[in-house]
């Protein structure tokens, strides 16, 4: 039913949106030098003849810190409905992408994997987005190719912050412990709770969606590796080199970066556009998905 790369608790799925969306993912594989990655993919394409439009570029969706296109599912169907080709992927170290082939996990490595990924999938002009964590690392590819990107979406973005908070615990023998730490159910609960505006939204489906990528093999040591790195602490002074056309879409409620760096990307970046998301908190991907993806189609250039 499911696709065997995904731990076999992907069977206590409950909602349709979910058990729709988990059948969907494949690995496509994504050669990288002379490596050859399992990426984790899921792709939308619209049957109207819209779709193939010039002007219909395809939307490429990144996700978060310690997630997985799982955060994706809602928003996908609805772009889909507006006609748009679109694909989310799981960056390199992270969701159920293969751990077991790559040397590092560093924002040079996860550049380098989704730049292969843009050209054995997408070829073209994107528009790409990026929700909190993956908002930097669309950043970071935007600035080094952006002949690859025609448009960049920012969805409560990180970029601006020197890096991960935790970074300093993440040492030995702490990170195991960290990496545990962050495991427990009833933590992630309450990482999930304050991100959600709406508390309802936190279902035993929900938090299933979020920790099904717990479960690969390599996840702890990739996610010590990345923050040990320093993560996006690096693009607070570049961001105004950003050339492509910039939607920030914000939820007003974010309790998880707040909400002062959403007015500070539309001040920095040269060509940008802020759209707030009412009562809604740091994940209007999830929360608000019918008015986030009208928002990203009716700023689309």
């Amino acid at each position: 039913m499911f696709p065997a790369f995904l731990p076999s608790t992907a069977a206590n799925l409950t909602e349709t949106t979910s058990i729709d969306f988990a059948m969907r993912i494949q690995r496509r594989s994504i050669l990288m030098g002379n490596v050859e990655i399992e990426t984790s993919v899921v792709q939308f394409s619209p049957s109207d003849s819209l779709s193939d439009s010039p002007s219909n570029a395809p939307i490429v969706l990144l996700h978060g810190f310690d997630s997985s296109v799982f955060e994706f599912r809602r928003l996908m169907p609805e772009l889909e409905k507006r006609s748009h080709q679109v694909w989310a992927v799981d960056l390199l170290g992270f969701g159920f992408t293969d751990r077991s082939v790559a040397a590092q996990f560093d924002p040079a490595m996860i550049k380098a994997h989704l730049h292969a990924f843009w050209k054995t999938c997408i070829g073209q002009p994107m528009v790409l987005v990026g929700a909190s964590m993956g908002g930097a690392a669309a950043i970071d590819f935007a600035l080094t190719y952006p002949e690859a990107v025609k448009q960049l979406v920012l969805l409560d973005a990180a970029g601006f912050a020197k890096g991960p908070v935790l970074a300093k615990f993440f040492i030995e023998p702490l990170g195991q412990a960290v990496t545990d730490f962050l495991r427990q159910p009833k933590v992630r609960q309450k990482v999930s709770e304050r991100a959600y505006y709406d508390s309802a939204f936190v279902t035993a489906d929900a938090e299933l969606c979020a920790a099904l990528h717990l479960e690969m093999p390599g996840w702890s040591r990739s996610l010590i590796a990345f923050t040990k790195s320093g993560g996006y602490g690096f693009l607070g002074d570049r961001i105004s080199h950003i050339s492509a056309p910039t939607q920030i879409i914000w939820g007003r409620q974010d309790r998880i970066l707040g909400t002062k760096d959403a007015a500070k990307f539309e001040k920095t970046i040269p060509k940008a556009q802020l759209t707030w998301v009412e009562n809604c908190g740091h994940v209007p991907h999830l929360e608000k998905p019918e008015e986030t993806a009208r928002a990203i189609v009716q700023g689309l250039v």
